[in-house]
C-alpha cells in the first residue's frame, strides 16, 4: 500500500531484523539517522539513562545524535545521546577498541552490511583489525562485547574528554574538570564536569571480564586512558559500564543493582523484553511497511524522557546539588516545546504511570528552580525554547486523572511560573501591560512568545476551573485571549506589534525567525504561526471572518510556493507542502483544522500525503528532527485516525486511519480497538464512523470514551464525503 515505505524498508531489511522477535521485528533504529532526523541506532531501554551508541562525528548541528548513516567511519561508542534534537550535547564516556600501536586518530571504517540494530541491541564490525562490537543496555548500564578476530595485543581507549560539541576547539575546552582512575586490573572509574548545552557532571565505573595487562594515559589530565589485553584470535572481552550524575559510588550502586551478576546475553534479553512489553500495548495490523513505521515511531517516542536518578533515588537537580526522589525517579530530557503537542498525550494512553512520574519530576524541578521546566537536560534548565509547556503537560495529566502528583501543588507551580519573572524570555509585567509582547522591546520571537504564552494561560485556566479557583480562572482566561491583539485583519496573519500599538513595518510575513537572527517568530514564519491558537480554533475562525475565509486561508497555506522564503535559516523548516512545514512542530496540528472547520475530507487527504511523503522507512525518511519523539508521536496518533489538536481539551480530532487495525491495551485493563474497513491506497477517505456499533457523528473521540474501552470503526472509500 505504501510504496515509499516499502522501498525504504527493503533497503534496510538486512540491517535490523535478524535478532528481533514479536513486534520488535518491525522496529528499524536506522530510520531518521540521516538528513535532519538526528536519531541514533544504539542500545537503550525505555526512558533509560544510558543510550549506548556509535559515533561517526563530534562537531556541529549534523551530529546532535553523534551518528549519521552516510558516514563511513566510527569514532567510538559513547553512553549518552540525544534522539532527534536540534541541540548538540552528551556523547559522554566514549570507548574505542583497536589493535596494534596507539593510532594518531581513533577511527575505524565500517559498512552497513555488517551493522545491525534492534531495540536494546547494536552490532557492527570495525573493519580496521576486524573487531566485532556488540552493545546492549540496562537503564543505567551499558554492556560492551568486543571480539578481536586477529592475532596481536588488543586495546581499549576510554575517553572522558570526548563529547558532542560545536567544533574542535570546544572539544578541547568543554570539560572543566575530570579524570580516570585505575581501580584494579579489571576495573576503572572516572568523572567529567562539562559545559555545552548545559553544565553537567557525569560519573562512571567500568568492570572488565578479563584483567588488563597494562594501561597508560595519552593526555596530561588523565582523561584519556588506554588499557591493554593479551588476546587470542576470536577472543572476547566484555565490559560493564554504569553511569551516574551523582557520584562514582552512585555508578557502582547502579551497576551492582542492574547488571553485576548478569551475562551480556541476559541483559540483552531483558532489554528486548522490556521493549516488547511496551509494543504489545498497541497491537497493529497492516502491511509490513506500515507496521515498521508505526512501531519505530513508538520506539522513538519512548527513548525519552530519561530517568537520571540513581537506583537509590538520588539525582543532581537544577541547582547542581544532590537531591532525593521519593519514588526513585527523576526525568530529564524534557523537550516540552515539542513534546507537549502529541508525545505527552501519547504517554497518557501508553504509560499513564510513567506520565504521572514525569509530572511529579516537573514539580520537583519547580521546588528547586522556582520555575517549571522549559527544556531540561541532565536535570539542568537550558531555556532552549519559548513558552512554558510543562503547563499543558501538567494540566493534561491532571484533567485526565493521571495519578502520582498533587494537583493543588501543580497549580501553585503553574501560577508562579506564569506570573513571576523567573524566565529570561518573559516579562509578565510587559505582557499584562500591552496584552502582547511588543516587538520593539522583545527583539526576538515576540509574536511566537505571545501566542505560546496565551496557550499556556488557557491551560492554567482549565486547571483553575477544575479546582474551583474562580479568580485565577478569570485571570488566565483573559490572558488566553491575548492572541487577538496580534491578529492583523488586513492579512489574516499574526503580526508583530510595537509598544505604541502600530504594526511592525514592513511586514516580512515569509521571514523564518530563528533564535540566532531574531525576528518575530520561532523556527517559522507568519503563515506557519497564525494557526497557533490551539485553545480557541472557533475564535480564530471568527477572526478570519468565518469558515469560508478560514478554509480559503488554509488552502493557501498548502498551495503556496514552497520555494518562497524571506530571511532566516530553514534548517528546522522542512517537510514542506506549500508553506506548511511538517518538519517542525508549530504546524503539527494544522492539517486537522479542516476537520474542525467542516471539511474533514481535506484533512483525510492531507494526512495520507504527509504520512507517505514524510514518514518513509529509510535513514533519511523523516522530514525534520524527531525532537524527542514528537515527530513520531504525530505519526502514532495519525496512523490510528486522530490527533490531539488541543492537547489539553481531552479530544482527539479525527483524520483518517493509516492502519487497518490497532488494539490498544489500556492501563485500566480494558482495550480500545480501532478498525479501518476497506482501507487501501485508493480508499483514504472516511465514509462513516461508528463507536460500539452506534453511528458516531462527532468530529473527535474523547479521552474518556477511549478509556471506557470499545470499538471505533471507520468505513473507508475512494471518494471524499463533501
Amino acid at each position: 500500500m505504501r510504496k515509499y515505505l516499502l522501498i525504504g524498508m527493503l533497503c534496510l531489511c538486512g540491517c535490523f531484523g535478524a535478532y528481533a522477535q514479536g513486534y520488535s521485528q518491525y522496529v528499524d533504529p536506522f530510520i531518521g539517522t540521516s538528513a535532519t532526523g538526528h536519531t541514533f541506532p544504539g542500545a537503550t531501554v525505555p526512558f533509560g539513562m544510558v543510550q549506548l551508541s556509535p559515533e561517526t562525528g563530534n562537531f556541529g548541528w549534523n551530529y546532535c545524535s553523534g551518528y549519521r548513516y552516510e558516514d563511513t567511519v566510527i569514532t567510538g561508542f559513547a553512553h549518552t545521546h540525544l534522539s532527534g534534537t536540534g541541540g548538540v550535547d552528551l556523547g559522554d564516556v566514549l570507548f574505542f577498541p583497536f589493535q596494534g600501536k596507539d593510532p594518531q586518530l581513533f577511527v575505524s571504517r565500517f559498512s552497513h552490511r555488517k551493522e545491525k540494530a534492534t531495540p536494546g541491541y547494536y552490532e557492527v564490525i570495525l573493519d580496521n583489525h576486524d573487531i566485532k562490537v556488540q552493545l546492549t543496555a540496562s537503564a543505567h548500564t551499558g554492556l560492551h562485547r568486543y571480539t578481536f578476530n586477529k592475532a596481536g595485543q588488543s586495546h581499549l581507549l576510554i575517553d572522558m574528554q570526548s563529547g558532542l560539541v560545536e567544533n574542535a576547539e570546544e572539544l578541547k575546552e568543554h570539560v572543566s574538570e575530570g579524570s580516570i582512575t585505575v581501580d584494579s586490573k579489571a576495573s576503572v572509574s572516572g568523572y567529567a564536569f562539562s559545559s555545552q548545552w548545559v553544565e553537567k557532571k557525569v560519573y562512571f565505573t567500568a568492570r572488565f571480564s578479563k584483567a588488563f595487562t597494562g594501561s597508560h594515559f595519552i593526555d596530561e589530565d588523565h582523561r584519556r586512558l588506554i588499557v591493554d589485553f593479551d588476546t587470542q584470535p576470536g577472543e572476547t572481552i566484555e565490559a560493564k559500564v554504569a553511569i551516574s550524575g551523582v557520584s562514582i559510588d552512585g555508578a557502582r550502586k547502579n551497576l551492582a543493582a542492574e547488571t553485576a551478576n548478569k551475562t551480556f546475553d541476559q541483559v540483552k534479553a531483558e532489554a528486548a523484553k522490556v521493549w516488547e512489553n511496551y509494543f504489545n500495548r498497541m497491537k497493529a495490523e497492516g502491511t509490513t511497511a506500515q507496521k515498521t513505521a508505526f512501531y519505530t515511531s513508538i520506539y522513538h517516542a519512548l527513548i525519552q524522557p530519561n530517568n537520571i536518578a540513581d537506583v537509590d533515588g538520588q539525582y543532581r537537580g537544577a541547582d547542581g546539588e544532590v537531591h532525593q526522589s521519593a519514588d526513585k525517579v527523576y526525568y530529564s530530557t524534557l523537550s516540552l516545546w515539542d513534546t507537549y503537542r502529541a508525545a505527552q498525550p501519547f504517554y497518557t494512553l501508553m504509560c499513564p504511570d510513567k506520565d504521572g512520574q514525569i509530572i511529579e519530576t516537573m514539580l520537583q524541578h519547580f521546588n528547586t528552580a522556582k520555575l517549571l521546566p522549559i527544556w531540561t537536560l541532565w536535570g539542568k534548565e537550558s531555556y532552549a525554547m519559548i513558552g512554558n509547556h510543562a503547563v499543558p503537560a501538567i494540566v493534561d495529566a491532571a484533567l485526565k486523572g493521571i495519578k502520582g502528583f498533587n494537583r493543588e501543588q501543580a497549580f501553585a507551580a503553574i501560577k508562579a511560573s506564569l506570573t513571576n519573572n523567573k524566565s529570561p524570555k518573559y516579562n509578565w509585567d510587559t505582557y499584562m501591560r500591552y496584552g502582547y509582547l511588543p516587538s520593539d522591546s522583545v527583539k526576538r520571537e515576540a509574536v511566537s512568545r505571545t501566542l505560546e504564552a496565551a496557550y499556556d494561560d488557557w491551560c492554567a485556566a482549565q486547571l483553575a476551573k477544575s479546582l474551583h479557583k474562580t479568580a485565577d480562572y478569570n485571570y488566565f482566561s483573559k490572558r488566553a485571549h491575548f492572541y487577538n491583539n496580534l491578529f492583523d485583519k488586513s492579512t489574516n496573519l499574526m503580526r508583530g506589534r510595537l509598544a505604541n500599538g502600530e504594526w511592525v513595518r514592513p511586514f516580512a510575513k515569509l521571514d523564518s525567525g530563528q533564535l540566532a537572527i531574531g525576528g518575530d517568530y520561532t523556527e517559522g514564519n507568519a503563515w506557519q504561526y497564525v494557526w497557533s491558537v490551539q485553545q480557541d480554533i472557533p475564535g480564530l475562525i471568527k477572526l478570519m471572518g468565518g469558515r469560508k475565509p478560514f478554509i480559503a486561508k488554509l488552502d493557501s497555506l498548502f498551495s503556496m510556493s514552497s520555494k518562497v522564503f524571506g530571511k532566516g535559516s530553514t534548517l528546522d523548516v522542512t517537510g514542506l507542502i506549500g508553506q506548511y512545514a511538517h518538519g517542525n512542530e508549530p504546524n503539527h496540528h494544522v492539517a486537522y483544522l479542516y476537520t474542525l472547520a467542516g471539511q474533514p475530507y481535506k484533512t483525510q487527504r492531507l494526512v495520507r500525503q504527509i504520512t507517505d511523503q514524510f514518514y518513509q522507512n529509510k535513514p533519511d525518511g523523516l522530514s525534520g528532527n524527531d525532537d524527542c519523539g514528537q515527530m513520531s508521536a504525530w505519526y502514532i496518533f495519525t496512523a490510528m485516525g486522530f490527533y490531539p489538536v488541543n492537547p489539553v481539551d481531552g479530544r482527539y480530532v479525527f483524520g483518517a486511519p493509516q492502519l487497518s487495525r490497532v488494539s490498544m491495551a489500556l492501563a485500566n485493563g480494558k482495550s480500545f480497538v480501532i478498525e479501518a474497513k476497506g482501507l487501501s491506497e485508493a480508499n483514504k477517505y472516511v465514509q462513516s464512523i461508528s463507536l460500539n456499533g452506534m453511528s458516531y457523528l462527532k468530529n473527535y473521540i474523547s479521552h474518556t470514551d477511549i478509556l471506557k474501552g470499545g470499538r471505533l470503526i471507520f468505513v473507508m472509500g475512494d471518494k471524499p464525503r463533501v
